[in-house]
């Protein structure tokens, strides 16, 4: 392969169009102020699944809340969480806090700059380890991600599968060849660039390619072919019932999720998914609040249906409205708030857009 990319490709003169046309072109970008490696490293978590105009005020927001590695070490989970409220992936949000606690005590606050020491982090895997050692260090090493996996199979023609894990270790040994020594930072960053704003997924603009006398797919017409990426599986589908239940003094109930799996130790309101059973979603509600909570309810009349997309699951929720009649105990994590306590709380997107069906937020919205 390595030998393929030195006879194919003029790789002296791919770098110096590449870079020539970052230099001139690349985005003003919150994250490129400087080659911070804490702001490196926090950009490239949130940009992992998520559009550059979503993660602009999400970076800027928690960078000016937690500024430093000592800040972000020393908070709590909630405010963390609360913070990424919104960007979904949470569990990103939960492996950064626990890495840079692990930065803080293990290498006196210094984000690692080798990749032996650096991908030992939570969550820090081979494309985030490149990033923030090429982008804050200037080491050359190779991030791939699906932007320059497009990118470098239709330059090089590279017709494996990029869906497969072991087709990753074919795009860095192709980067390790074309990468610029003398500025790596920006190297890499030009592929991802390059990637995001001309070599798209669908209608790609290769009429404005810098690089475009290097493709090999332009150049025989299999640009609309590459990458090759097989189907993932189909999203599964789940059905749900949540409940936005009032006690006497206008109080909603609400818990937090396990510590672990999905949308781990975020709050919420109480739900169920609903079984197929002579039982309707009310009762199935009534008798799991009981159960699970301590807890008398009478659920009302249904207020909203909310459906939730994730990358691999699809909720549809029906949403009730419901009293609260009596509550066991609460604990830490079953608590009643009205609508000023419920703000420091994190909640899923889906649950986000229940709390304004609280009956204090209601009587707002009518006056």
């Amino acid at each position: 392969m390595v030998q393929d990319i030195a006879s194919n490709v003029d790789v002296e003169q791919f770098k110096k169009d590449l870079l020539n046309w970052f230099i001139e072109e690349q985005r003003d970008l919150p994250w490129r102020k400087d080659q911070d490696p804490y702001k490196v490293w926090v950009s490239e978590i949130m940009l992992q699944q998520t559009k550059v105009d979503t993660v602009i005020p999400y970076f800027n927001r928690f960078i000016e809340q937690f500024p430093t590695i000592e800040a972000l070490s020393e908070a709590e989970e909630e405010k963390v969480l609360k913070a990424w409220e919104g960007l979904g992936y949470y569990s990103r949000a939960r492996n950064l806090h626990t890495a840079v606690k692990e930065v803080h005590e293990t290498y006196h606050g210094k984000v690692p700059n080798t990749p032996e020491e650096i991908s030992k982090l939570r969550g820090v895997g081979p494309y985030t380890a490149g990033a923030i050692l090429s982008i804050a260090y200037g080491v050359p090493e190779p991030a791939v991600d699906g932007n320059v996996m497009r990118v470098l199979s239709r330059i090089l023609s590279i017709w494996e599968d990029i869906a497969k894990p072991k087709t990753r270790k074919t795009f860095e040994e192709a980067v390790r060849v074309l990468i610029s020594h003398e500025n790596p930072s920006y190297f890499n960053q030009a592929l991802m660039e390059l990637g995001a704003l001309i070599c798209t997924p669908t209608s790609p603009s290769c009429l404005l390619c810098p690089v475009r006398e290097h493709c090999h797919a332009f150049h025989e017409g299999t640009v609309t072919e590459l990458p090759v990426k097989t189907k993932t599986k189909k999203q599964k589908t789940l059905q749900l019932a949540a409940v936005v239940l009032t006690d006497d003094n206008g109080r909603t109930l609400i818990h937090k999720r396990a510590d672990k799996g999905l949308l781990a130790n975020l709050w919420e309101f109480p739900n169920i998914e609903i079984v197929q059973t002579i039982k309707s979603e009310r009762e199935q509600l009534e008798e799991a609040l009981l159960e699970n909570y301590q807890a008398k309810v009478k659920v009302g009349e249904m207020i909203t249906r909310i459906e939730h997309v994730f990358s691999h699951l699809v909720w549809n929720i029906n949403v009730y409205s419901g009293k609260l009649l009596d509550l066991q105990e609460e604990t830490d994590d079953i608590k009643r708030v009205n609508s000023e306590e419920i703000k420091p709380f994190p909640f899923p997107v889906s649950h986000q857009k229940m709390i304004k069906f609280m009956p204090e937020m209601i009587v707002k919205e009518e006056n």
